[in-house]
């Protein structure tokens, strides 16, 4: 039996940042042994964004935070703790929350990344989420920001059709009943690391000439055994929170899984018994962009009216670890105010007009 929650964490806020670079299937076909019809048939991706002239994650991070707290008009310097789930920070250490942070003005808040990958995200949500119901925090922002171009082999035709680049953002904050999340089901199996993963640039084959002649700075991923792995715990993950909580498909108003391939969101939804209309996607835009697939997918399912305050929203997630996440929730936002770039300046004076390099700011 589930333990009573003090306090209910809800989403009443989100940003989005995408970069304006477009780099379309017909592009891909210039570059490597590709079509688009074997792209958009295999994936469902028909173009993804690329952060280019030196755009940093953090950047994009900062950029789709200013929007979630400028549409409710909070003042970064209120945060309690920010939590960025990505593969691709600016650097090894300081972590991107901690540069995001800076970026944002939330001096003296605590912050810290999330590694779980495609699962980073919600990863972060769940961290999120706790700190809120015990109490502990008033404010969390949870972002989910990549930049995967980087860290991508564009001579792998397996790979390079997949990702993108992006950045969502969330504001939790605790609220009433039958509001906010409902329940939470995660988890992770190491044994199968090897099937989604990045040799070299830990501890274990840190950079050398050796690393990067043998291109072990490159995503590589097993893409039939990880197809299978990621139907299967996103189902598992769904049916669990739907059995426990008497949540019936029709009951459903929107379902986001992560967004790794158009086919395994559709067999996992198709396996959940929930109609194709009830299942949000935005892969055919974006592409793969990691632990930021889920947080711009709400994003736009809010803005379209996909999501309104009170539905049954349900999220699934799955990545490299291999890791696996699941959140019910209902809707706790009411209609969000379009966002006006002079609207966030206002509301976040502390935010620098433009995002700087470190090196620029005014520390004192």
């Amino acid at each position: 039996m589930k333990k009573k929650l003090v306090r209910r964490a809800g989403i009443v806020s989100v940003g989005m940042y995408m970069p304006p670079k477009v780099l379309t299937n017909f592009d891909l076909e210039k570059m490597v042994d590709t079509t688009d019809e074997w792209i958009r048939e295999r994936t469902g991706v028909c173009e993804r964004r690329l952060a280019v002239n030196g755009e940093c994650q953090s950047d994009l991070s900062a950029l789709a935070s200013r929007e979630a707290l400028a549409r409710v008009g909070w003042d970064p310097k209120d945060l309690d703790a920010i939590v960025v789930g990505t593969v691709t920070p600016d650097h090894i250490f300081p972590s991107s929350a901690n540069m995001l942070a800076g970026k944002l003005g939330a001096i003296g808040t605590p912050s810290y990344d999330v590694l779980a990958a495609c699962s980073g995200f919600m990863y972060a949500l769940w961290q999120g989420i706790m700190t809120i119901e015990s109490g502990r925090a008033d404010k969390v922002l949870v972002v989910g920001s990549e930049i995967m171009n980087r860290i991508i082999d564009w001579d792998d035709r397996a790979t390079c059709v997949l990702f993108g680049d992006g950045a969502g953002a969330v504001l939790l904050e605790a609220v009433e009943e039958p509001y906010g999340v409902m329940d939470i089901e995660i988890g992770s199996d190491g044994r199968y690391y090897d099937l989604l993963h990045m040799e070299a640039g830990g501890s274990t084959y840190p950079s050398s000439h050796e690393s990067v002649e043998k291109d072990m700075h490159y995503l590589r991923m097993a893409g039939a055994e990880v197809y299978k792995l990621a139907v299967r715990k996103m189902t598992e993950v769904s049916k669990v929170l739907m059995e426990r909580n008497n949540v019936k498909p029709e009951d459903i108003s929107c379902f986001i899984t992560h967004q790794a391939n158009a086919r395994i969101s559709e067999a996992t939804a198709k396996r959940l018994k929930l109609k194709p209309e009830q299942l949000y996607s935005n892969i055919n835009r974006y592409g793969n962009t990691t632990s930021a697939t889920i947080p711009t997918c709400i994003y736009e399912a809010e803005a379209e009216g996909r999501i309104k305050k009170g539905d049954c929203v349900l999220l699934a997630s799955f990545g490299a670890g291999l890791t696996w996440a699941g959140i019910l929730m209902r809707w706790a936002a009411d209609p969000l105010p379009k966002y006006e770039e002079n609207y966030a300046a206002m509301a976040m004076e502390s935010l620098p007009e433009k995002l700087k390099p470190i090196r620029d700011w005014n520390r004192t």
